[in-house]
């Protein structure tokens, strides 16, 4: 007696009936038209766009350090400009030095052969000069910031910043031409040198120092003043027309 027959299982679904087969005739096992199981293409390189990527961020990288590293060439311009004004600025406070010498009030001394004296003790001679020093500061810082501002009338805070520095550096200039041209600092050697009971007089002080920034603070409002008041504008955006309910 024999054994009935019984069917052969059916592949499981998950398994391609084709695996396992001997390729058809015709077609080699490395055909090249057999498509890639993994639906995509194959890349030579193994690595699709790899090198282009590695490429594009090479350059950004280049763009962006050389961006980053040497300024434009508007900001070397204003850079330019900024050092123009403030070693010009710096120069005029020749001009203010002397006519500080000349407008300020002199103090005069007096020596009875043991002592100096102020020969006018309730005068206001002393602090005249800080005065004096303080209304020319201002009047130069007005009159240098006009003149930036008609010079350089695109100019923006750079040049703010050499009017301010430039200015120091004159009223520095200027304070410390005033007393050396000025009179001696030795008040003894004077008093001896003119005698007794003879007024001389005394040496140019500056006792308020803050008046060394009245040129710069002057150049930096009346700058930024006529730079608000006079200067470019940017064009405004236009505005989009709104047609009406009866426009066609």
């Amino acid at each position: 007696m024999t054994a009935p027959l019984t069917p052969h299982d059916p592949p499981p679904p998950h398994e391609d009936p084709a695996e396992g087969r001997p390729p058809a005739h015709g077609q080699s096992a490395g055909d090249s038209s057999v498509p890639n199981p993994s639906g995509y293409p194959e890349h030579p390189s193994g690595h699709p766009g790899g090198s282009e990527h590695s490429e594009h961020s090479e350059h950004s990288e280049h763009s962006e350090h050389s961006e980053y590293s040497e300024p434009g060439p508007e900001l070397r311009a204003e850079l330019v400009q900024a050092s123009l004004v403030a070693i010009a600025v710096a120069v005029s406070g020749v001009l203010l030095g002397l006519l500080w010498l000349w407008l300020a009030p002199k103090v005069p001394l007096v020596s009875d052969g043991t002592a100096v004296y102020l020969k006018n003790s309730e005068g206001e001679d002393a602090i005249g000069a800080d005065g004096v020093f303080t209304l020319l500061g201002l009047a130069f810082g007005a009159v240098s910031a006009l003149i930036v501002f008609l010079l350089f009338r695109h100019g923006g805070i750079a040049l703010v910043i050499g009017l301010a520095i430039g200015g120091v550096l004159a009223s520095v200039i200027a304070w410390r031409l005033g007393l050396w041209l000025g009179p001696t600092s030795d008040v003894v050697a004077h008093a001896k040198e003119a005698g007794k009971g003879v007024t001389f007089d005394g040496p140019l002080k500056l006792g308020a120092k803050g008046a060394l920034l009245a040129w710069s603070v002057a150049a930096m409002v009346i700058h930024l003043a006529l730079t608000g008041l006079f200067g470019p504008r940017d064009p405004e955006p236009a505005l989009p027309s709104v047609a009406g309910p009866g426009a066609r």
